[in-house]
């Protein structure tokens, strides 16, 4: 749905550009004529009035540049946003400001917005104003960014046009507003890909308690330094970290991909948001049931981060905001950390989160489910999955996540 609304905003921006167009350019075929008449005029009759006709139509091009180079030097904007770190999806207040200080109007003065990634409210783009001298217009409105990321929003470029509405010229602006989206949180009320084991899951899981304080394992990036158990590590001559009491075991794993599948940022800015997202919102749905999880990614090298109720999960969600994906990033080899670390072994419920389908990746699925545990492929793609979609079984699903689409019902 929200592709399609965007898709109408492009349409419908660029059909009134392409309009506007249209009548500047039959606006100077028409001068021209008028020219060429003159020209005519004072090639076969002269007298002043045909010469001050020719001279005054060579002159309008000559005065409307000067017009426009006026406007260009001394025309003023200011724009402002609230706060830089803005939430995915949520309005942030934001303003801008059109001045004249000058002693002469601005006729045709037109904004064009940062519109691939966020959208100003209430504002259409590409609307064009009149400035007389002395005038300031205040817009005082709020912003939305759609996609996790930094970019630029706000007011892209001024376009002014001279006052015959003959000439055109657009510039970017100087200073413009650079926003660093945080990824939204998503809440669902149930997980329809696993709704069939969940009161069994959540009932194992309370159960599921470690040892004593005494047990350790080995030592994975994201482990807190203070959890490391020194006097097992020097017995060991490897870093060993404690469990801590009454830490419940991961019933439950989610592993990422991580990997950048395009150079263009409007083709992986939606794709990398929406896979944080189904990240985040597995995340947070077992942590709100204190079911513990464990997540696993690729940053050049296997990250594993533990969480067990709320307070954890703010922590990891300021360590998935900050996640970075890149081309040498390989889901199939962090599969294989992943798996060879232990975490098919300790889980029930393997969550893979991936773009596209991967041979590889359903070999894993494959032992999981011999294992006796779930493998579930979250697919975040607009391709077509049905062939897919056949190979799903009670132990080995199957979920594809369209990059626009809204969570809730699709999970």
């Amino acid at each position: 749905m929200e592709m399609k609304r965007n898709v109408k905003r492009r349409e419908k921006r660029n059909g009134k550009r392409a309009g506007v167009s249209r009548q500047i350019r039959l606006r100077r075929w028409g001068l021209l004529g008028l020219w060429l008449l003159s020209l005519v005029a004072i090639s076969f009759y002269g007298g002043a009035v045909s010469y001050g006709f020719f001279f005054g139509l060579t002159l309008v091009p000559v005065v409307s540049a000067v017009y426009l180079l006026a406007v260009y030097l001394r025309f003023k904007i200011y724009q402002k946003l609230e706060s830089r770190n803005v939430v995915c999806g949520q309005p942030v207040p934001y303003f801008f400001v059109l001045q004249n200080d000058d002693y002469f109007a601005f006729t045709s003065v037109g904004v064009r917005l940062f519109s691939s990634f966020s959208y100003v409210e209430k504002l259409p783009d590409g609307t064009s104003y009149e400035l007389l001298p002395g005038d300031k217009y205040t817009f005082e409105t709020k912003l939305v960014c759609k996609y996790r990321g930094e970019y630029e929003v706000g007011v892209k470029e001024i376009v002014i046009t001279d006052f015959l509405r003959l000439f055109q010229i657009s510039y970017r602006v100087p200073e413009t507003i650079k926003a660093l989206v945080l990824p939204r949180v998503v809440r669902v009320d149930e997980l329809q890909c696993i709704a069939d084991i969940q009161t069994l899951l959540q009932r194992e899981t309370y159960r599921a308690q470690t040892q004593a304080d005494v047990v350790v394992r080995d030592y994975v990036p994201g482990d807190a330094l203070k959890q490391i158990h020194w006097k097992a590590t020097a017995r060991a001559q490897a870093l060993k970290v404690r469990n801590r009491t009454g830490e419940e075991q991961a019933g439950i794993a989610i592993l990422c991909d991580t990997k950048r599948y395009s150079g263009d940022n409007r083709e992986y800015l939606p794709l990398e948001n929406k896979m944080l997202e189904v990240l985040l919102t597995l995340t947070v749905y077992f942590a709100q049931r204190n079911m513990a999880c464990e997540i696993c990614y690729g940053q050049r090298g296997m990250v594993r981060s533990h969480v067990q109720d709320l307070q954890d999960f703010d922590a990891f969600y300021r360590q998935a905001a900050r996640i970075d994906f890149a081309k040498e990033e390989s889901v199939e080899e962090t599969g294989r950390q992943a798996l060879t670390s232990g975490v098919g072994r300790e889980c029930r419920i393997l969550f893979f989160v991936l773009h596209m389908w991967s041979d590889v990746v359903w070999k894993m699925a494959e032992q999981i489910a011999a294992g006796g545990g779930i493998a579930v492929l979250c697919l975040v793609t607009d391709g077509n999955m049905d062939e897919y979609l056949k190979l799903g079984s009670e132990r080995k699903r199957i979920v594809v996540v369209p990059v626009e689409a809204e969570l809730e019902g699709k999970l």
